[in-house]
């Protein structure tokens, strides 16, 4: 039974993202076809961290069988190991700077004068890299993920983190904090920010590496 490997890129994003075609070609270079979705769905005002796990365990069917390696960038990385919690498929886990502690350190960027507009009118302009264009996020968005805690990230199994030391989004403390208390977690520190575009070399022998294992 072949495994299945999957990309999710991370938050207004998209799988034309630099890293995405790095990777996509990286693994092609090793027979393997790297499947990369679309989590903006073409419709970016209403994702949610709900709608992504639906959307990735319909589209890889993760109620089967099969095992799934998933590398998962930022949001995307959240994602992978929510998914990794709920389906015993997905076998093994690569997050590139994951977006644990997410309202904790995001929201805060925002200033509560904005926060508190976002909450009254529903609706935050956002700039989406991957259509490199401003574009509207509702505040369900905020909604949804607060009914997640990373504190239920508990399932044991293969997981690589690679993390900037410089990140100005999510800060490494946020992946020091995860792999404290969870021993099937390594975790290689980068000397790079939160988009890891001088290291992708260095990522891809440590993922190489991990895949060998």
């Amino acid at each position: 039974m072949d495994k299945s490997y999957i990309y999710l890129h991370g938050f207004a994003s998209s799988p034309k993202s630099a890293k995405a075609d790095f990777l996509r070609d990286r693994f092609r270079e090793k027979q393997i076809d790297l499947q990369i979705p679309d989590l903006n769905q073409g419709d970016f005002y209403h994702l949610t961290l709900t709608r992504q796990l639906q959307q990735i365990e319909s589209e890889f069917n993760l109620k089967s069988e099969q095992k799934k390696v998933i590398v998962g960038s930022s949001f995307g990385g959240l994602t992978a190991t929510w998914l990794a919690q709920r389906n015993p498929s997905v076998e093994r886990l690569i997050l590139l700077a994951p977006a644990f502690e997410f309202l904790i350190h995001v929201l805060p960027l925002l200033g509560n004068e904005k926060l508190e507009k976002w909450q009254l009118e529903r609706d935050l302009s956002v700039y989406h890299h991957g259509e490199q264009r401003d574009v509207l996020l509702n505040y369900h968005f905020i909604e949804d993920l607060s009914q997640y805690s990373d504190e239920q990230l508990n399932r044991s199994l293969p997981t690589l983190i690679i993390h900037g030391k410089q990140d100005e989004i999510i800060p490494i403390e946020a992946s020091r904090n995860y792999t404290a208390s969870r021993p099937w977690v390594k975790l290689i520190e980068v000397e790079s920010d939160h988009a890891l575009g001088n290291v992708l070399p260095e990522i891809w022998e440590a993922i190489k590496l991990n895949l060998d294992e």
